[in-house]
């Protein structure tokens, strides 16, 4: 909740967009940039139907900027603690969903529903919900609105040629309150010449239970110092103004308020007419605009002949207030030069792109930040070389141990392994450097290396899952699996891999847990009770213990393991060692001028038909 209550919003408020509306975005970061806002309005964006979490390129002036898309409210809100504003673009389907669990959400305190149409049983239920939970609806059926020089919801106040002809980049003395969302944007003009322009403008939505009702607006700016005077806009239907009247006459209304309600040319049809909005229709007499007109007229509010006199009516109330020395007229704040998209001088060209890790456009080369003197300087280590490029932060020292260490186990297994042997005779065929590399690390898959993700990802399930290792067997082998990391061709119980064995020691002396290794160890009971070679190999010991090593870092959650994972972080620790060994291989066959390698006869089966 904010220090003073009457503002929802002020120069530091953060959305979250619920819907893939890149435009929208775009618009409110033109009016951030025209506000000269110290950080962009929107902290992230909700697309329901789009992956698990992407990325959103956008503009802010001319430079670009990334926003974190997710697929839910619930992780949007979670990590981005500082929104505390929903907006809603979910169409009238599932806005009352959407909108019913922005409001449960404990850090949202206003929410923004864009969308007409909702059923008036839904709206209900969402106005009396965030009565009970003391928030904000704006809308349904609204455009927004825009507190200027600090906030501006979605498309209010349209491109920004008009916010800046309305002077929206900085605040003035009126709120205003509208019903209609197209009119939001005339009358930010209309008051930016016949006044100083506004400090908040608001459009309630026209349907026919908006969730917030133009008097609690104006009760808001009754509170607010900085707003000297008001303006309504209302419409035929409903008896929305009437509370307004009510108001006015009981002394809550103080300030000068300047009002009127559209609709006035309806008494010239022959019978009632809707216009446009679902509440913009009058059942009785008292719903005519001209009756709400007159009834705010004779509680206090000044009120133009017609809409014509709008402008002139704001001019003579406003020009009062400034005599009685209430509003000190300030000179208009220099405007930021908006970037013109066909103007070749200041086009905004968008970028092919997107590098989080690595920036060698400055004085000297940064590797996620840490410029390459800091590195050479405090001697960071490969390990943290990895890091840095890897994970985009250097991690603690025993992570840097754990790569340096898996490198050196997985750097060469001899000559007969696919990815050495597809080197070697590419080698052998006169072929270069890059072409015998790629040759041997295109053998890299499912069944030479890939066991290090696959160890990673079942073994952390099932202990998430809190299965047994006898379930997690059994669990295997439905889904018709061999287990990754479980097996070796050569070595067994009685004639263990050395490599697992040093795995197992480092473990021990630098990990503060080791639960998933434990685990590991407790199915590798088992199955080398079937067979004896069904034991942990160096796959399954490299991808376990970065599932221990990671977990003991505290920096991530079990969702970022999954997606580290997903990726083929681990599959890279194994394509990095083993290129060590493939080079290897090359340099050693070119030293010994081997020539073109042919496969042996007698090491072919032949099985020709009769």
């Amino acid at each position: 909740m904010q220090e003073k209550d009457y503002m929802l919003f002020d120069e530091n408020t953060k959305a979250i967009i619920y819907g893939n509306q890149q435009k929208a975005i775009q618009r409110m970061f033109d009016f951030d940039y025209l506000c000269e806002r110290p950080e962009p309005s929107v902290g992230a964006v909700v697309n329901p139907t789009g992956q698990k979490k992407g990325l959103m390129k956008l503009f802010f002036g001319r430079c670009e900027i990334i926003l974190n898309v997710y697929n839910n409210l619930e992780d949007a809100s979670a990590k981005h603690p500082e929104a505390d504003v929903v907006i809603n673009f979910a169409s009238h389907r599932s806005a009352y969903e959407t909108s019913k669990e922005a409001l449960n959400l404990p850090g949202i305190r206003t929410l923004v529903i864009i969308a007409e149409g909702i059923p008036e049983r839904q709206s209900k239920k969402l106005i009396a919900l965030r009565k009970k939970l003391g928030k904000w609806i704006i809308g349904p059926a609204t455009v927004g609105g825009f507190v200027p020089g600090k906030f501006k919801i979605a498309n209010a106040g349209g491109a920004a040629s008009n916010l800046v002809e309305s002077k929206l980049f900085r605040p003035g003395s009126v709120g205003f309150v509208s019903k209609s969302g197209g009119m939001l944007n005339e009358m930010a003009n209309v008051i930016t010449q016949y006044a100083d322009g506004l400090f908040e403008g608001i459009a309630i939505g026209g349907d026919a239970f908006p969730g917030s009702a133009m008097l609690d607006h104006l009760m808001r700016y009754e509170k607010n110092p900085d707003i000297k005077m008001m303006v309504i806009l209302g419409e035929l239907g409903g008896t929305e103004e009437y509370n307004v009247v009510k108001a006015l006459k009981d002394g809550i209304i103080t300030k000068p308020l300047v009002a009127w309600v559209t609709g006035t040319c309806a008494k010239v049809f022959p019978a009632q007419v809707q216009f446009g909005h679902a509440g913009a229709i009058a059942k009785g007499d008292n719903e005519t605009a001209d009756a709400k007109n007159a009834a705010l007229k004779e509680a206090g509010a000044f009120v133009p002949e017609s809409f014509d006199d709008f402008g002139e009516t704001i001019n003579r109330v406003y020009e009062d207030i400034k005599e009685k020395g209430l509003i000190t007229c300030e000179q208009d704040i220099c405007v930021p030069e908006m970037p013109e998209e066909f103007n070749p001088s200041t086009m905004r060209i968008p970028t092919n792109i997107i590098s989080t890790i690595c920036d060698e456009r400055q004085e000297e080369l940064c590797y996620a930040g840490v410029p390459i003197s800091n590195i050479i300087e405090e001697n960071y280590r490969i390990g943290d070389i990895i890091s840095l490029l890897w994970f985009k932060k250097r991690l603690p020292s025993y992570v840097a141990d754990f790569f340096e260490l898996a490198l050196k186990l997985t750097a060469d297994h001899g000559p007969c392994v696919s990815g050495a042997h597809n080197a070697i005779v590419t080698a052998r065929a006169g072929k270069d450097l890059t072409a015998a590399l790629t040759s041997g690390l295109l053998t890299i898959g499912p069944r030479f290396g890939g066991a290090i993700d696959g160890a990673a990802k079942y073994f952390k399930t099932a202990r998430e899952k809190g299965l047994t290792p006898v379930e997690f067997i059994k669990e295997m082998k439905a889904l018709n699996k061999n287990i990754p990391g479980i097996g070796h061709k050569v070595k067994s119980v009685k004639n263990p891999d050395a490599r697992v064995t040093l795995l197992k020691k480092w473990a021990r002396n630098n990990l503060p847990k080791t639960d998933t290794l434990d685990f590991a160890l407790e199915v590798e009971k088992l199955t080398t009770s079937k067979k004896g070679n069904l034991i942990l190999n160096v796959d399954g010991g490299i991808g376990i213990l970065f599932v221990d090593m990671i977990q003991s870092t505290g920096l991530y959650t079990s969702e970022e393991i999954e997606e580290i994972i997903e990726i083929g972080t681990l599959n890279a620790i194994f394509v990095l060692g083993r290129s060590i060994g493939i080079i290897g291989h090359f340099l050693d066959q070119k030293r010994l001028k081997q020539g073109l390698y042919r496969h042996p006869w007698n090491d072919v089966c032949y099985m020709i038909p009769d």
